[in-house]
Order: C-alpha cells, then structure tokens, then sequence
C-alpha cells in the first residue's frame, strides 16, 4: 500500500474512533455538558406532551402502542447498525486494511441508518393522524422544541451561554 493510501486509512480509522466516542458521548446524554440540568425522562417527556396536546385517554393508549410497536420493529435496525460499526471499529487491529472493505461497511451501516430513518419518519407521521386540528400544530411544535433539546439548541441551552 502506497504511503498516501495509508495515510488515508489512519485517517479514517481515527474519524471512525472519534464519531465513536462522540456517539457514546451524545447517548450517555449532556449532564456533563449541562451540569444544572436534569436529563428528561421518557415518562415525563410523554407527560408533557400529554398535557401540552391535551391528548384523550384513547389518544395516550394508541400512542403508547404504537410507541411499543415502533420500537419493537426498529431495534432489529439499531441492532444491525451496531454489529456493523464494531464488524467496522474492528478493523482498527488489522494488519492490512483494504479501502473496499471500509467502504463496504460504511455504505451498509448507512442503509441501515436509512431505514431507521424512514421508519422513525413513518412513525411521527402515522402519531401526528392522531391528533386533529390545533393538536397537529402543537404536536409539530412538540416534536422541534424536543429535537432541540435533544442537540442542546434548546430555548434555556441558549439562555446559559
């Protein structure tokens, strides 16, 4: 292998390493990063939501199923995602690396990702037919206001800078 090539490779494999780490960071959840900030817990999340949408008795159960349903059909997926990052991290002890095995790893890894995507889309979608009227529009912005808190962009993430 060329001195370039191999270059590349180390390149890669310690991006990989440090997307890793990052992973790990981001689902440990930001307590370090947040010290005065409690993680939110999912019970409480549905809490809120309930309360924010003034969701009916029914509206709780079929979301809660679908919840149940949803995670049931996806974690084959996240299962899958995780067997090929650690077939790929694995990589990292090899004495000789071919760039087509990385790339083999990595295109697989992301059609997995694409499916957890869609099916986490479909979701949202199939819980947002729950809802009528004024209680989309608060689902929708439910759903930004939790995304936001999730990357740390939220409205007392940026009330602390």
């Amino acid at each position: 292998m060329k001195s370039s090539n191999k270059i590349l490779v180390i390149a890669l494999v310690l991006l990989l390493v440090v997307n890793i780490g990052m992973l790990v960071f981001m689902l440990k959840g930001n307590s370090h990063r947040n010290p005065g900030r409690k993680p939110v817990a999912k019970e409480e999340v549905f809490r809120q939501m309930v309360k924010e949408l003034n969701m009916t008795d029914q509206q709780q159960a079929d979301y809660r199923k679908m919840k149940e349903d949803h995670f049931k059909n996806i974690r084959p997926v996240f299962d899958s995602i995780r067997t090929l990052k650690q077939s790929l991290l694995s990589l990292v002890n090899a004495d000789t690396i071919n760039d087509s095995l990385i790339s083999n790893y990595s295109g697989r890894i992301a059609e997995q990702q694409a499916i957890a995507d869609k099916a986490t889309i479909n979701h949202f979608r199939s819980v947002r037919a729950l809802f009528s009227g004024t209680q989309r529009d608060q689902f929708d912005t439910f759903i930004q206001k939790m995304m936001q808190r999730r990357r740390g962009g939220g409205k007392d993430s940026a009330d602390r800078k």
